[in-house]
């Protein structure tokens, strides 16, 4: 790194901050030579190339932008957005690589738009994907209906597993040799105090006789 007041190429490092919430971080320099200090800022470099070849850096606002209209109308927050952007960029990412063509940011962009709401994602969706006909809408819809289907019925399979768990725990108890006593019925308890009653009668009567 030149040194930007008297161009020495070398500087030692004395501080180093995180700085937008860790996207980026930021150094406090010192010139080798002329003792100087100044800060540098390190980021990554990440950049998008648009369909016309133009290679621009990824923004999270452009993101948002491009989604705002989609979700005018609906309930969904800027903080919503900022997540969601946030989502969007995360997933690039993760792909390891530093530059990225628009139609993977729009790829991206849609299974998040879709949880965050799905009005918004089939507004977005006609106008990426081009829709022409009813039927463009109704495959798309039938998509939302399908993943929404499948998350319940992975839903319903786990609440039989959390319903048996009492009963497993019975028959575990069962065959470990433990006595699970069930609570007594009605009729078993009436039983249980006229024997009762019955018994404390039959010890009263020698007493009574005696007299």
């Amino acid at each position: 790194m030149h040194c930007p007041f008297c161009h020495n190429p070398d500087s030692r490092v004395v501080d180093t901050r995180i700085a937008d919430d860790g996207a980026s971080i930021r150094r406090r320099r010192e010139c080798m030579k002329c003792k100087r200090r100044f800060t540098t800022l390190e980021t990554s470099s990440f950049q998008v190339v648009k369909r016309s070849g133009v290679v621009e850096l990824f923004s999270r606002d452009k993101v948002v932008s491009g989604v705002r209209k989609a979700c005018q109308g609906r309930p969904v927050s800027e903080t919503d957005l900022a997540v969601f952007a946030q989502q969007v960029e995360e997933t690039l990412r993760s792909s390891g690589v530093s530059i990225v063509s628009s139609e993977e940011v729009g790829k991206a962009i849609l299974p998040f738009l879709s949880e965050l709401d799905e009005i918004a994602y089939l507004r977005f969706a006609s106008v990426y994907r081009g829709f022409k006909t009813l039927d463009d809408f109704e495959a798309a819809i039938a998509e939302l209906r399908g993943r929404d289907e499948a998350a319940t019925v992975r839903e319903s399979a786990d609440a039989p597993a959390s319903a048996e768990a009492p009963q497993k725990a019975a028959d575990n108890g069962a065959s470990d040799g433990t006595s699970v006593d069930a609570p007594p019925s009605g009729r078993k308890r009436r039983a249980a105090r006229s024997h009762k009653t019955a018994t404390e009668q039959t010890n009263r009567e020698p007493t009574l006789l005696d007299g």
